[in-house]
């Protein structure tokens, strides 16, 4: 049996502790032996071959700061990386397949782009050791595998690649100037004038980096790493911030890359999406900031499922106690709820675009989701019922007390995590902070933490604030499947605890039907007008939205999630032909 050791270095605080705690309730110390001890660094350090594995030091640690694990037979080897002594263990690969689109999904924090970075030669491996793998050293290590394969062509120079980082927003930070001259900059393949029309760029070429918006900089950034001349594409969450339309449009661009001569990696965390584009989905398991390891390679279908069941079968291993299971659309009890707020037929006038909505109302103790596409007035209707834009004519007819999370979270402040969540903590630690996994940042300060950590803070600060109504604006971004299934229930339960309501605008079909009772959809020309027909039912609104985009889903038999139809295919023309858009 194996077993690592991990000290997270920015959780440990020997002098908080009563000066090392860990290193007095040792046993082995206690004996004499070092098995804990004092790093270089100040921070303890822990002798894996020593190490009794008793778990004293975990259970008496007042930071979480240590973490003692024994790894599965089948990881009884050398990690591919590991990050320091008592650091993480990343341990095998995914491996991009020419002519295939392959797919990656697993939890934050637990590897994957520490193991694309390594497929991109981003970051050089060292195999567990001190000092920087050569590549023959890495050859040698996956003697025998599709990896060997794929690291020899990288080493003979026969694999170029172009790779898409996850925060796109980093982008105007490294780039200024118009979006025309950055893609013809990268214009390598030719293929600017059809990636352009196939993103819907072509409108935007005079515009400066600094003024688009999330979903813009994310197709802009897609459309960067298309154009470059690569025979390896790795792509990390192309669909963050992009709308639904937008995503199928993405999808279907990045599963044209996918040739007999080129291989696409793809992580990304929107099922329904990564479901449509992967042939082959390699599972991430292990345990978040300790340990990561790559399953073998799955078909699509199987390797979602599988995710969502929690063990993979063919490896013998659980990584989840509990298996995820999606309701139908129907189950959803209609019980009328007490009035929470209403609006009367509204017209709201922002420059040239102008929002027309129906009368409608929200009821008590449900969460409601937000459908449409981008600039086409969803979250102009959230701050008109936030009361931050007025009405033309019309508007809220029954005033709310409103706690409002934007899309975009200001990266830059210093404050303390425990100085933003200070109501949250006094008031809701078991509802908020313990649910979504706060207790470990709250001596962190908000510039430092990464997306979807920033995010969760977000969503427990606007969940404290004293309101009826809370208008969340795209929590799933950066939050991993799990993170997203956990918030929906974090979210449920508080409306129905404390008899309040929700409204959530998100992309993430499949996180909106785990979550929502209700439905706004939002429809017509993005950036001139939109159209909110009311508010309704699940089934009814999705089917409704589907019908806008021309899509059709079913209902996976094993775990009931939703799937999208081929297009053209036998089940979508008899879908579209019922008019049963949504399964």
């Amino acid at each position: 049996m194996v077993r690592i050791a991990v000290v997270r270095k920015e959780d440990c605080h020997p002098q908080q502790c009563g000066n090392y705690l860990c290193i007095r309730v040792c046993p082995i110390n206690r004996k004499g032996d070092e098995c804990i001890f004092q790093a270089t660094d100040t921070k303890a350090g822990i002798d894996e071959h020593l190490c009794i594995g008793c778990d004293i030091c975990v259970k008496k640690c007042p930071f979480d700061a240590i973490s003692i694990i024994n790894l599965p037979e089948q990881l009884d080897k050398p990690p591919i990386h590991r990050y320091g002594r008592n650091g993480f263990h990343l341990y095998n690969l995914p491996v991009p397949v020419f002519g295939k689109v392959v797919g990656v999904i697993g939890r934050n924090g637990i590897g994957k782009s520490t193991g694309i970075k390594i497929l991109a030669g981003l970051q050089k491996p060292n195999l567990g050791k001190d000092t920087d793998a050569t590549a023959q050293d890495i050859i040698s290590f996956f003697k025998g595998t599709d990896a060997q394969r794929f690291f020899d062509m990288q080493k003979l120079g026969n694999v170029t690649i172009s790779y898409k980082p996850q925060h796109v927003d980093m982008l105007t930070k490294a780039v200024t100037g118009k979006v025309g001259a950055l893609l013809k900059k990268v214009n390598e393949n030719g293929r600017l004038d059809e990636l352009a029309a196939k993103l819907d760029l072509q409108h935007l070429f005079d515009n400066d980096l600094s003024t688009l918006s999330g979903g813009e900089l994310q197709r802009v950034a897609l459309a960067a790493a298309m154009l470059k001349k690569a025979n390896v594409y790795i792509l990390d969450e192309p669909t963050s911030y992009l709308d639904i339309k937008q995503r199928f449009k993405a999808s279907s661009v990045i599963k044209e890359l996918a040739t007999p001569d080129t291989a696409v990696l793809v992580v990304e965390h929107d099922l329904i999406i990564l479901d449509y584009l992967a042939d082959l989905i390699y599972v991430l398991y292990g345990k978040e900031t300790c340990y990561g390891a790559a399953s073998l390679p799955k078909a699509g279908k199987l390797g979602i499922n599988a995710y969502l069941a929690g063990f993979l079968r063919e490896e013998n291993m659980r990584f989840r106690d509990v298996a995820i299971h999606f309701s139908p659309a129907t189950v959803h009890k209609k019980t009328k709820n007490p009035l929470l707020t209403s609006w009367t037929e509204t017209s709201v006038k922002q420059g040239t675009f102008a929002l027309r909505a129906a009368a409608g109302e929200l009821l008590r103790n449900e969460v409601v989701g937000v459908v449409g596409e981008n600039g086409i007035g969803k979250t102009t209707f959230v701050k008109m019922l936030a009361g931050l834009v007025q009405p033309s004519d019309g508007g809220v007819s029954v005033p709310v007390a409103v706690s409002y999370k934007p899309q975009y979270i200001d990266t830059s402040s210093t404050d303390l995590v425990a100085v933003v969540l200070k109501r949250a903590t006094e008031k809701y630690a078991v509802q908020l902070i313990r649910p979504l996994q706060l207790e470990k940042l709250m001596l962190k300060q908000l510039n430092q933490l990464s997306g979807g950590e920033l995010q969760r803070v977000a969503i427990a600060h606007c969940l404290s604030q004293d309101a009826d109504l809370y208008l969340l604006d795209e929590p799933s971004a950066y939050l991993d499947i799990e993170q997203r299934l956990i918030l929906s229930k974090v979210l449920r339960e508080f409306m129905e605890t404390y008899g309040k309501t929700a409204l959530i605008v998100d992309h993430d079909l499949l996180f909106l039907d785990y979550l929502c009772q209700k439905l706004i959809v939002i429809d017509g020309e993005p950036g001139r007008s939109g159209h909110l027909t009311g508010v309704h039912e699940m089934k009814q609104g999705m089917n409704l939205f589907l019908k806008n985009v021309s899509t059709t889903m079913r209902r996976d038999p094993e775990n009931n999630r939703p799937r999208i139809n081929k297009p053209g295919s036998v089940l979508d023309r008899e879908q579209m032909s019922s008019g049963h858009y949504y399964g």
